[in-house]
């Protein structure tokens, strides 16, 4: 898995151009059917993907805080949201509440998450392959090939279903 993971950068600034086009026109006339696609692809993804074998996205990138998620996390800590906000976040150039620092503060060593039942809601959907009206979140997708394997086969795996 390591090996999948050091490459990925990598596959994906090979694939960034021809992927920036494909997209391009899915925004353009998206398939009728694209939500129905693209659950069918997330979902033999994930019975081939086992992110604990990963959590690539847990190491080199942060979840964005809403405010739910601040109220639920802090509450499983038993702390006020300012406390948890004091002690774990930081506001972002675009006044968003991130991690102070990554990797993961709540990653174990075992790669499991600490707080994965209250995890924050961006953790829980990434790597939002699934999500509907898909080809909104066409920059988001782009960013994230790098990040996570799975969502860099779905990408693949897309193109070949999608012509």
């Amino acid at each position: 898995m390591q090996d999948i993971i050091n490459n990925l950068p990598k596959q994906a600034k090979d694939k960034h151009n021809e992927n920036k086009k494909f997209f391009q026109k899915l925004k353009k006339k998206p398939p009728k059917n694209l939500d129905y696609i693209m659950q069918d692809l997330h979902d033999e993804e994930f019975t081939k993907t086992n992110c604990l074998a990963c959590a690539n996205c847990c190491k080199t990138t942060g979840p964005l805080f809403t405010d739910k998620d601040i109220e639920r996390i802090a509450k499983f800590f038993r702390l006020k949201p300012q406390q948890f906000i004091a002690q774990y976040l930081r506001l972002d150039e675009e006044n968003d509440y991130v991690l102070q620092s990554v990797p993961c503060t709540f990653l174990g060593a075992d790669n499991y998450c600490s707080i994965y039942d209250v995890r924050p809601k961006a953790c829980r959907e990434f790597p939002h392959t699934d999500r509907k009206k898909f080809q909104q979140i066409s920059n988001l997708t782009l960013k994230n090939v790098a990040i996570c394997p799975a969502a860099f086969n779905i990408v693949e795996a897309m193109k070949q279903h999608i012509k």
